[in-house]
């Protein structure tokens, strides 16, 4: 009615008639604050209820089994599954189980099989159950990293899981063809569980450096025995005879420097060693040639090549495989403290067998032009006067 009334008394005025907009007040309600709420509470929730069984204080391999077999009975449907394999990889490398296949063929064994294999090609293309076949490339990207190989029995797996058209199957065909590949593809074999023993690691470090010679010889030593030595520990000294007789060949006035230490990675441990280093020396200038016509060369004579008087190089001592042109290396180790003592008990140690290195001054750098510098804690010097 007061609508009407409105519209008439508009048309009597002689103005124009509006058009007119009902006002519909509409109350919304916004539920979006809501479910945020409710999301942020169930992940909570959820990443309590995973974290609870990684809580072990036994961190091994059979506290890490236990767990999964707790999941498994207390979610019979493998409900958040791919929650709990994010968790269990995250903790892995704790537990000490981050290089177990078996382990890695556990986790996967937790997601349902043949639910979530495409029917058709569509699924296969636009990549069916997407979250869950990301969890599983995650597993196989962790198990690359940590360097463990798959085996046919998790290809069955992923197929029986995924279908043999998923991602996981083609990560899994990846890994299969570089990793033989690379496996052995390092000349400097190691065993596939370096030891934790630092003397042990340093053993191996040295031997693989001096590699280089294989006449080098690997002398383990102990500063029990040397004179006014303060640490109390060994030291792992790697040299070769060609080096020996460097060191007997060195002048006198020229200084050695003791350089170090520098980082070699025997998988995932770390070695520092030191190499006691001479400056380089120019090569020396090729001999002159006496006889011009000189027929011994006769491939000359074939190509009509002659060979320039400056160029002839079969006079010229060859230079070993220590003297680079950075320096020569006259002696490598590693010793358990890092110290300036445990050095300075090694070189005592070389006087014995090279005598001329008595005469020859020795300066320990903290900088070296050949590469980076591990630099070595007050805590570490502490540990070695607490050792003495």
């Amino acid at each position: 009615m007061v609508s009407a009334r409105l519209t008439n008394s508009i048309a009597h005025s002689g103005l124009s008639p509006l058009k007119y907009v009902p006002l519909i007040s509409s109350r919304c309600i916004g539920t979006s604050n809501l479910l945020q709420a409710s999301r942020r509470r169930s992940d909570s929730e959820g990443h309590v209820i995973v974290k609870g069984y990684f809580d072990s204080e036994n961190r091994n391999k059979e506290t890490f089994k236990a767990a999964l077999e707790v999941f498994k009975e207390k979610s019979r449907h493998l409900r958040g599954h791919v929650e709990f394999i994010y968790a269990a990889l995250k903790h892995m490398e704790e537990f000490g189980v981050h290089k177990d296949l078996e382990l890695y063929k556990e986790l996967l064994d937790l997601m349902p099989k043949g639910k979530m294999i495409p029917q058709n090609m569509f699924q296969a293309e636009f990549m069916h159950y997407p979250k869950q076949q990301e969890c599983a490339v995650n597993v196989l990207e962790q198990m690359e990293m940590f360097g463990v190989m798959p085996d046919s029995e998790m290809e069955q797996l992923l197929k029986n899981i995924f279908g043999k058209f998923s991602d996981p199957v083609k990560k899994y065909a990846r890994m299969m063809y570089w990793m033989p590949k690379f496996r052995n593809a390092s000349p400097w074999h190691l065993p596939q569980a370096v030891p934790n023993d630092a003397l042990e690691l340093a053993k191996l470090a040295v031997a693989r450096m001096c590699s280089v010679d294989p006449t080098s010889k690997i002398t383990v030593h102990e500063t029990e025995g040397v004179e006014d030595a303060i640490d109390d520990t060994w030291i792992v000294s790697g040299m070769s005879p060609v080096q020996e007789e460097l060191i007997e060949q060195h002048p006198v006035e020229e200084p050695l420097k003791v350089e170090g230490p520098f980082r070699i990675f025997l998988r995932d441990k770390c070695v520092g060693y030191f190499i006691l280093r001479a400056e380089s020396k120019p090569p020396p200038p090729p001999p002159d040639r006496g006889e011009i016509d000189d027929v011994s060369n006769i491939k000359f004579l074939f190509t009509g090549q002659m060979e320039d008087e400056t160029t002839d190089t079969s006079l010229i001592k060859k230079l070993s495989v220590h003297e680079q042109d950075d320096g020569t290396i006259m002696a490598i180790c590693a010793t358990g403290t890092s110290s300036r003592d445990s050095l300075l008990s090694w070189i005592r140690l070389l006087q014995i067998t090279c005598p001329k290195l008595c005469s020859i001054p020795v300066l320990f750098t903290q900088t070296s032009p050949l590469g980076d510098i591990m630099t070595i804690t007050n805590k570490t010097e502490e540990e070695a006067e607490v050792m003495t």
